[in-house]
């Protein structure tokens, strides 16, 4: 005689394995048997939420509404390295724009794509209206809302004749009084149905249940005004929690609101107060490394990143930004350690074989180098990464002397990627060496209009001009070279000239 598993029970074990659509199914049939379940009820809703969850932690990205009306700027000029929006304004003792590029924000690039990094703050609204924010479009985000929205149609999908639960007749009072119901219910609606407003007000009434002592009613609190966009308010229930209990994800939402309120020292104080109680904690010392590596001060993030591998030495954003430091550090022998490294942890993509070519052609392995690009080809995923894997295809035949495959290593780079912006500065400077100056001069000036943060396309267009007799469009493209580089010793000599020419006129 076969004996049957309690199906609760079995429904349990599939939650616990991961197995979250047979653990719905079950509870499902349990409830059509008893709708008044409140076991399977609950499990079902873990279930549902479990699908869609995403990490507030980690996930946040601004658009365009977020950065152009934010209304939460406290000082429009602040004082140097206090900043986020003023990235060149810290000293760090990092590299210069001459040797590690920048990106349109005005950071030098990191070795680890993480959210919110691409997207930067531009000053002005047709920059940011001309940044593409993401990799797979170049259309920019217009909000963070818009992945909340696309999260939130998915309830839709676990009922084929609509919500599993039905928001507008529910007695948020009635359930905010079962702490056993009201917690899972809360999660479905901030993480399922992205119904911020309900799930506040379920919230709020949770905590008043709770005599305002219950520090996690007060963190989800905190989650609902964030993303709400009202910070201040946040910080307040981050704090309040914090007093009733210290737990690492309430600093890591709490830093969070102040970076977004631009206040990173307040940011790196809260997570060095965090380390005091949680001793060498991997996500407060990442924390603290990533706000360095924002405010341009690569050196004390590198350090971070070093106190990270001592705690975790299989952190994939550590070694990655690590590694891309010694190459930009004209160390590409031991960025290359780093990089084998994440080889031998199993990470494997287009872009790992890239820097490892790179590394290796700068290491003078020239044996590894053109095998490794042959891998990125091979690893490719979009039209942007084969365009990167061209470019550098094209400096390793620049640096061997082959400039004919140089050239067409360059123009494949923009048949695949028509807004790479080094393909161009590059194949004007070859241009120019064949002598075609009106062919060299329209790259120079397109490469200039897609990167204005670039300063090479406007010195070498400089440089063009003044060939060329045509000083003032030298001093003008000079001029946007020196704001985009001050420190750049060849514009001001330029410059300087320039000023002596027209001061004898």
């Amino acid at each position: 005689m076969e004996v049957k598993m309690d199906p609760l029970f079995l429904a349990l074990s599939y939650f616990r394995r991961r197995k979250l659509q047979q653990c719905s199914d079950i509870c499902t049939k349990i409830l059509q048997d008893n709708p008044y379940d409140q076991a399977a009820w609950s499990l079902k809703t873990r279930a549902i939420t479990e699908m869609v969850y995403i990490d507030e932690i980690e996930v946040d990205q601004q658009g365009i509404a977020e950065m152009m009306l934010d209304e939460s700027s406290i000082a429009q000029v602040a004082r140097p390295g206090t900043s986020l929006r003023l990235p060149g304004t810290s000293h760090g003792g990092g590299p210069t724009p001459a040797v590690r590029p920048l990106t349109q924000s005005g950071r030098p690039i990191t070795g680890f794509v993480r959210p919110s990094t691409q997207s930067g703050r531009p000053g002005t609204m047709e920059q940011a209206i001309k940044t593409p924010r993401t990799a797979s479009t170049a259309r920019p985000v217009t909000s963070a809302s818009g992945r909340f929205i696309r999260l939130g149609t998915a309830s839709m999908l676990t009922n084929p004749e609509g919500p599993y639960i039905n928001l507008s007749r529910l007695n948020l009072a009635k359930y905010s009084q079962k702490p056993q119901l009201s917690r899972t219910l809360f999660e479905y609606i901030f993480h399922h149905e992205n119904d911020v407003k309900n799930a506040l007000d379920l919230a709020a009434q949770a905590t008043e249940h709770a005599q305002f002592k219950d520090w996690w009613w007060k963190v989800q609190l905190g989650k609902c005004y964030y993303r709400l966009g009202l910070y201040r308010e946040a910080e307040k229930q981050f704090r309040s929690a914090l007093n009733h209990k210290e737990v690492v994800d309430t600093y890591l939402y709490l830093a969070k609101v102040y970076q977004r309120l631009d206040q990173p020292i307040t940011a790196l104080n809260l997570f060095k107060q965090g380390l005091d109680r949680f001793p060498g904690e991997v996500t407060l010392l990442t924390g603290i490394a990533r706000i360095h590596e924002e405010m341009n001060n690569i050196s004390s993030a590198t350090e971070y990143y070093k106190d990270v591998l001592k705690q975790d030495n299989t952190h994939v954003e550590a070694i990655a930004c690590i590694g891309s430091n010694h190459f930009y550090t004209d160390q590409p022998e031991i960025a290359l350690r780093f990089y084998r490294r994440l080889l031998q942890m199993g990470v494997y993509n287009c872009q790992l074989y890239n820097n490892l070519g790179l590394c290796c052609f700068y290491a003078q392995q020239y044996d590894m180098t053109l095998s490794s690009f042959e891998r990125a080809q091979a690893l490719v995923a979009n039209d942007e990464e084969q365009a990167d894997v061209w470019y550098n295809i094209g400096h390793v035949a620049v640096g061997i002397g082959d400039l004919t495959l140089a050239y067409q290593c360059f123009k494949l780079a923009l048949t695949n990627n028509n807004d790479h912006a080094e393909a161009y500065n590059n194949l004007a400077v070859l241009e120019l060496r064949k002598g075609r100056i009106e062919q060299s001069k329209a790259f120079l000036q397109t490469a200039a209009s897609l990167a204005p943060h670039m300063y090479e396309p406007h010195f070498n267009l400089s440089i063009l001009s003044e060939k060329i007799g045509d000083l003032q469009g030298s001093y003008t493209a000079a001029q946007k070279s020196e704001d985009s580089f001050p420190e750049h010793v060849d514009t001001q000599q330029l410059l300087k000239q320039l000023r002596q020419h027209f001061s004898v006129l």
